[in-house]
């Protein structure tokens, strides 16, 4: 789990893709890392019930409120520009 804290320190601010243990996959920016969570804003489209919305906010990317992730759960971590390509 350090090794997980100390990637997720490393890539604050950057937008990352966060693989969790129950299989599910979150794309967003790092806004803050404590010893146990890590939260993140997610980025991309705004959807609602499978409809796009459209774009909320500058540079093609929706606005959310930030969540926490329990850095136990967090099974993979890879950095934004690695599957933006």
């Amino acid at each position: 789990m350090q090794n997980i804290y100390e990637q997720c320190c490393r890539y604050q601010g950057q937008v990352v893709s966060i693989r969790c243990r129950d299989g599910r996959k979150h794309v967003g920016r790092i806004v803050r890392v404590t010893g146990r969570h890590v939260y993140i804003q997610p980025t991309g489209p705004r959807s609602l019930g499978g409809f796009g919305l459209g774009y909320w906010g500058g540079y093609g990317y929706g606005y959310y409120r930030p969540f926490a992730i329990p850095l136990a759960f967090i099974t993979g971590l890879a950095v934004g520009s690695l599957f933006f390509w």
